[in-house]
């Protein structure tokens, strides 16, 4: 896989602040596809991912952002994962296939096609269930990626993988050389490309479709996005482009009807992304002129008022499309479903409809966009969305759980960062998730760092990165969770077990809003908002000067406090019935009664584990249970009562478990959070024989 070459005399800010500003547009190209497509870096963690993805897995695109590939994947099936990455990483092109595990732990198998450094150090897979059927080639499904930049002059500066695949040109061949010399053609009018250069200057952006030509001299039908580049100072830098073979999507249309995208609220300015990417048509105003050919209506007719949802009353409209309509709101964008229309001569017209929804920051547009249908096809069945609400993961509405959501609801619109304490196991993440999908960053990544989980020496590189060559084994660069998170939200979980020595780098990057990655000499500006939590006391930990008092005010600019479960009795019932829901439908088994006894006994349980133990003693019980009832071990409940009337030995011994339990299984946590040396603790779990099938 080559690197990028630069040009010699191209500005260091296009290179270097150019690739940032395209990233956008990038995401607003990966977005809205039904095909399922990840964009992840070097060491296999999501930076995007489309609406196909979210819809594969059962989740909503914040919680893939900032994660592992290898959290989704089958655990038997990691090691594979890991040693083809490898193999990939060398190549830059892979096919391979892995078992998927979706958000209900369905599993799948699914295969997928890997293209290497379709932006520096960013690699697209695209996914496909092997239940699943391809879409057809009118749906702007997204195969390869050609990104590169060019200066004013119209000079290419920077070339990367998915461009050297589409045409066929090495970096060290077309970097320097004229864009116009990927158009050439005895058609080709040089003031053309000239005229486009001057409309994406004065607009932003400036989208067309056209023909392209590859090296050996074959050419494609391109979707052509260009995006201008300027300086902070607003001095005009250069081009950034983004081009997509659409060559079976153009015969098709040649051969067929021409599709379309019709609006339904909420029209973008022309000079917006949406109105450049989501047609792939360089206007969009109430309907593009490929619809409105498609039912034989002109831009006269739409002006007089003559066309109007087009065959349909809005109350038809309303009824047909109501369920795609809430599928798009929920995963960006529905699964096809056909339409008919009546055209203006009176005859009838199928086509393949589906709903994009683009929310990215600062448009908010819905529209529908339609292609044709060239097969009779059959019945489907519309997937369930959801009520797809803000707090739809947050279970209860106790009063204690309504002052905390209230004050969600009162931060969330604002940048300002939000410090949430409370127990182990009391949904922290949870109010955190929710305090991102209320923000104007909703659409943004919500990239989480447990500072827990991360051995103390490798907290630093998670945080900032590195680069090549920056320690022993650094091989490649690495980017950190705060480049990450750029334009979304950082959630620093167990905030409070941030090393001491490493507090005020993490207090400068916050106050500066920059950072520099190891081993490098450049400053990377960044904006985030950062929400973190801990379960341990602060104040008492800056009094012990284990933490810095500079930091925690910083932090502490809104604190939320997430109550423990003991305090929140109402809510046990509706969280029972909850899990019961949720692990019945993983395990295929149909309970439909909690009795009353059992509902009873776990109220009055004070859940020292909060919602965390709550779960995991309804997952055995779902287990345990062989009919429709609720069969529960109430017998562990009280045999917990050990640790207030069991002898001195087993009170050592659960407190131990607990400890090790609430550091998510890391001893060297555990071991600091009692107070002992780590050989000490492990020492005390032999003589207690406790395991790690006890954590």
């Amino acid at each position: 896989m080559h690197p990028a070459v630069s040009y010699s005399q191209p500005g260091q800010w296009l290179l270097d602040g150019g690739i940032r500003q395209v990233e956008l547009l990038f995401r607003a190209i990966i977005y809205p596809p039904a095909e399922p497509i990840l964009i992840t870096d070097d060491e296999r963690y999501c930076h995007d991912a489309s609406c196909g993805t979210g819809k594969l897995l059962g989740l909503s695109r914040d919680r893939i952002i900032g994660r592992k590939i290898d959290e989704f994947v089958e655990p038997g099936s990691r090691t594979q994962i890991a040693e083809d990455w490898h193999a990939f990483l060398k190549k830059g092109e892979q096919p391979g296939r892995f078992r998927l595990v979706g958000a209900d732990g369905a599993v799948q198998d699914v295969e997928y096609t890997a293209k290497g450094n379709v932006l520096p150090g960013r690699h697209a897979l695209t996914l496909r269930a092997k239940t699943s059927q391809e879409q057809p080639d009118g749906l702007a499904s997204v195969r390869d990626f050609a990104v590169f930049l060019f200066d004013a002059e119209g000079r290419i500066v920077s070339w990367y993988g998915g461009a050297e695949r589409l045409y066929g040109y090495h970096a060290n061949e077309i970097v320097g050389q004229p864009v116009s010399r990927l158009y050439l053609g005895k058609n080709f009018q040089p003031g053309s490309l000239e005229e486009e250069l001057k409309r994406a200057a004065a607009q932003g952006h400036f989208g067309i479709e056209r023909w392209n030509f590859r090296k050996d001299g074959t050419r494609f039908w391109a979707n052509v996005l260009t995006m201008a580049l300027r300086s902070p100072e607003g001095e005009l830098q250069g081009f950034a482009r983004v081009v997509r073979d659409f060559s079976k999507r153009h015969a098709a249309d040649e051969k067929l009807l021409p599709g379309g995208v019709l609006p339904i609220s909420g029209r973008p300015p022309e000079s917006t992304i949406a109105g450049v990417v989501s047609g792939e048509f360089d206007h969009i105003l109430e309907a593009n002129d490929a619809f409105l050919q498609m039912v034989g209506y002109s831009r006269e007719d739409l002006a007089t008022g003559q066309l109007y949802w087009p065959s349909l009353t809005p109350t038809e409209y309303s009824c047909l499309d109501e369920l795609a309509h809430e599928e798009a709101l929920r995963y960006g964008a529905c699964t096809p479903f056909e339409k008919e229309y009546v055209r203006k001569d009176g005859t009838r017209v199928r086509v393949l409809a589906t709903f994009a929804v683009l929310n990215l920051s600062p448009f908010h547009w819905n529209a529908i966009v339609h292609v044709p249908v060239w097969a009779e096809g059959g019945e489907s069945v519309a997937d369930d969305p959801g009520d797809g609400g803000t707090f739809d993961e947050i279970v209860g509405r106790s009063v204690e759980m309504k002052r905390v959501l209230k004050l969600v609801e009162t931060v969330a619109p604002t940048d300002a960062t939000v410090l949430i304490l409370g127990e182990t196991g009391t949904g922290k993440e949870l109010v955190a998730r929710a305090v991102h999908r209320l923000s104007h960053r909703k659409n943004f990544p919500f990239v989480t760092l447990n500072c827990a989980a991360i051995p103390t020496g490798l907290l630093e590189s998670e945080l900032f990165g590195y680069e090549r060559g920056a320690f022993t084994g650094a091989l490649t660069q690495k980017l950190g969770r705060f480049e990450m998170a750029n334009r979304g939200t950082l959630f620093l979980d167990e905030v409070g077990d941030i090393p001491l020595d490493l507090q005020p780098k993490l207090l400068r990057a916050l106050q500066e809003k920059a950072f520099e990655r190891l081993g490098g000499t450049k400053t990377i500006p960044i904006d985030i908002r950062l929400v973190a939590a801990t379960n341990r006391n602060l104040t008492q930990m800056m009094a012990e000067k284990h933490f810095r008092s500079d930091l925690y005010y910083r932090l502490k600019v809104f604190p939320i406090t997430t109550p423990p479960l003991r305090d929140r009795p109402d809510d046990i019932p509706a969280l029972s019935h909850y899990f019961v829901r949720k692990y019945s439908r993983e395990m295929e088994k149909h309970i439909q009664l909690i009795p009353t006894e059992t509902m009873r006994a776990l109220v009055s349980w004070p859940w020292p584990g909060n919602v965390r133990e709550l779960e995991n003693f309804m997952e055995r019980s779902v287990i345990l249970s062989t009919g429709s009832t609720l069969h529960a071990p109430l017998g562990e409940l009280r045999a917990d009562d050990l640790l207030t009337t069991g002898t001195l030995e087993e009170m050592e011994r659960e407190f131990i478990v607990r400890a090790v339990r609430e550091a998510n299984g890391v001893i060297t946590t555990a071991a600091t959070r009692l107070g002992i040396p780590r050989t000490t603790l492990n020492a005390m779990m032999q003589k207690l024989g406790i395991s790690r099938k006890d954590i």
